[in-house]
């Protein structure tokens, strides 16, 4: 019996050590509260920080450059810039837009991209907006010719459960700001505002579109508890704050059910919270032993996770490091090597295999 547990000991050391080894995670560069990041080719990532700069970093050289911009931007509690997306030649952007009186709202700008100055047009406001300097979301993800972005409900609750005000929603517009045809609005719910996808979602910080099954998936983040993993859903409803989805007010007081009929259900959801932020379906070379799987970020669990979520019934979760790089805000694959990139709290990291 002793020497059947040293083996099993022994077994689980190498086991530990095989998966340590598995991958390294190398700092790349420094950065002041990034949030958002995007691709522009092989080399170079354009970042946005918080309290207002746009930044292009050459991974390879380590170089970085700052792009001027004329956003009209409020750098108050967890507003300012967030996340940033290149795509043929265009860049949009999501951000507390100053709406004057300390009022914001979550709002989102396009312009063509240029390594100087960036000349920004809104294509999207979030009504009404709003004092308060929390919960913008906000995640940015072009599928077929439409933007869709998710919009925090700014602290405000039930806000989330009202379509005639755009927080707390998923948002779908065409790339240059109209409105698709086939929104909910023209389809039944005459009383949405006409660019809202799917209502009660509380802080929304991830958004991705899966390239094996066409579906855009979305993290959201809860109270105390009730953080989780979905999929975005046209006229839909995931229940905030009618719903808790496992978590408390931070005063302590129970929110409401987990779920219950009639609302979106989420995939996964984290009770105590994990802070989740944001995620990416994996599709790369590098662990392609991922295709397919979810990988989830965390702020206050600091951890990146892997959801292997294609039986329903039997998702399956794994811890892949935890405190190693601070709170991670954003993830992206190399869109060549399928090496992955996380904006941490300062920083910039590499994450590849040993």
């Amino acid at each position: 019996m002793k020497k059947f547990f040293i083996i099993l000991l022994l077994s689980f050391n190498i086991s530990s050590l095989s998966l340590a080894e598995d991958y390294k995670l190398t700092k790349i560069t420094d950065l002041e509260n990034p949030w958002g990041s995007s691709f522009i080719n092989k080399n170079e990532l354009i970042v946005t920080e918080k309290s207002g700069k746009i930044k292009i970093i050459n991974i390879k050289s380590k170089k970085i450059s700052e792009v001027e911009h004329n956003l009209n931007f409020l750098d108050y509690g967890q507003g300012g810039l967030l996340d940033i997306l290149f795509k043929d030649n265009f860049v949009y952007i999501s951000y507390s837009e100053n709406r004057g009186n300390w009022k914001s709202s979550t709002s989102i700008a396009k312009t063509k991209f240029d390594k100087i100055r960036l000349d920004f047009k809104n294509i999207f406001q979030a009504e009404p907006p709003i004092d308060s300097g929390y919960h913008f979301g906000s995640r940015l993800v072009i599928k077929d010719n439409y933007l869709f972005a998710s919009a925090g409900e700014r602290g405000q609750g039930m806000i989330a459960q009202d379509p005639t005000n755009h927080p707390g929603s998923i948002i779908r517009i065409n790339l240059d700001g109209s409105i698709p045809i086939d929104n909910p609005r023209f389809e039944g719910n005459s009383n949405w505002l006409p660019e809202i996808y799917q209502i009660g979602i509380r802080n929304p910080q991830g958004l991705s579109l899966s390239p094996f099954d066409g579906k855009i998936y979305m993290s959201n983040h809860g109270a105390k508890g009730g953080d989780w993993f979905g999929e975005a859903k046209k006229g839909e409803n995931y229940g905030w704050k009618i719903l808790g989805w496992g978590g408390k007010n931070y005063s302590g007081i129970p929110i409401g059910p987990k779920w219950k009929p009639g609302f979106t259900k989420a995939i996964h959801y984290w009770v105590p919270s994990i802070a989740v932020s944001a995620i990416t379906i994996y599709n790369g070379k590098e662990f392609s032993e991922w295709n397919g799987h979810a990988l989830i970020t965390s702020l206050k669990d600091q951890s990146l996770r892997k959801l292997i979520f294609s039986d329903l019934s039997n998702i399956k979760e794994d811890i892949i490091f935890r405190n190693k790089i601070g709170r991670i805000r954003d993830i992206k694959v190399h869109p060549k090597n399928g090496k992955i990139y996380f904006l941490g709290k300062n920083s910039l990291w590499l994450m590849e295999k040993n």
